[in-house]
């Protein structure tokens, strides 16, 4: 179901993900109609920029909610300013610098009567729920994560990413929101290593080992320096049969044999999930795997690697 009327959204941050995936996914949808971009760069094509909210709002009072695509240093001043002037947020990942920053604005949203959606991009992946529904009658045995990618790819030249505490949680973290969403029991960390490279202020890879409140083991490998072909697959044995995601759990596989389901984009379900949000006036906030990247860095041992360079 549709709202009543397309929702006026504004964009706040206009880098690569908010051109490659945002500004797309709200043209498609009926639900929202971009008419306000917040951004110290140039703002899409037929939209009106602003530096700030506040000078949005008082060139715009209209703007109805506003999404979110900045890094995740500085979030909570940015989403209590869209609170006061009585927006509704959505948030990309991850959701902010620090937990506590990121429960702060969860009361602040929920205080003010606003809904705030915090996104995961990779659990509206096709094959999630699918695979979610066929561990849920099965006994899993052991499941294994391999998530990596190339940092020069998908990050070129944004600093930001090896600001302290973000490095390869940034991507990892999208398999962390997906084996919460598909695993049936919460998960626990046990160990973990985190490789910095000398030069860098945050990890380029890290291993993770947890088990579920039922003993399962889970390991989860993280690498931002992976050349060639990129990794994104979760592998799960249970009682009767292998299920495999890859490609960013938007592919899935039992015993080898791939199972059809669809190819909907991941942030087409995000901003048809946001407009059911709305819609229901009620707000969307798990922070499940931004606590367990909090977990590896209490727990987890660090380990200086060489340098890394663009």
């Amino acid at each position: 179901m549709t709202l009543a009327s397309p929702t006026r959204i504004a964009l706040a941050g206009i880098g690569k993900i908010a051109r490659d995936q945002h500004i797309p996914h709200i043209a498609a949808s009926p639900d929202f109609e971009l008419v306000a971009a917040v951004t110290g760069h140039a703002a899409p094509d037929g939209v009106p920029g602003f530096k700030t909210i506040d000078e949005m709002m008082a060139a715009m009072p209209d703007v109805q909610a506003i999404s979110i695509c900045t890094p995740p240093r500085g979030r909570l001043s940015l989403i209590q300013q869209a609170l006061d002037h009585g927006l509704d947020v959505m948030i990309e990942k991850p959701p902010a610098a620090t937990l506590s920053e990121a429960q702060a604005f969860a009361r602040a949203a929920e205080q003010a009567g606003k809904v705030l959606f915090a996104t995961w991009h990779s659990r509206e992946a096709a094959a999630v729920e699918p695979a979610r529904q066929w561990l849920a009658t099965r006994t899993i045995r052991r499941v294994a994560v391999n998530w990596k990618e190339d940092v020069r790819v998908w990050h070129p030249g944004q600093a930001w990413i090896w600001e302290p505490g973000i490095g390869v949680f940034d991507p990892g973290i999208n398999a962390l929101s997906v084996i919460t969403r598909i695993l049936p029991r919460p998960l626990l960390l046990d160990a973990a290593e985190l490789r910095f490279p000398s030069n860098r202020d945050a990890p380029i890879a890290a291993d993770l080992d947890f088990t579920d409140t039922a003993g399962v083991p889970v390991r989860v490998e993280f690498d931002f320096d992976q050349t060639g072909p990129q990794t994104w697959d979760v592998d799960v044995e249970t009682d009767d049969g292998q299920l495999k995601l890859s490609m960013g759990a938007s592919q899935m596989a039992v015993d080898g044999t791939p199972v059809d389901v669809g190819d909907e984009p991941e942030y087409a379900r995000l901003y048809r999930r946001f407009a059911e949000c709305l819609r229901d006036r009620v707000s969307d906030v798990d922070l499940s795997p931004f606590v367990h990247v909090n977990d590896a860095f209490l727990l987890g041992r660090r380990v200086t690697v060489g340098e890394f360079s663009e």
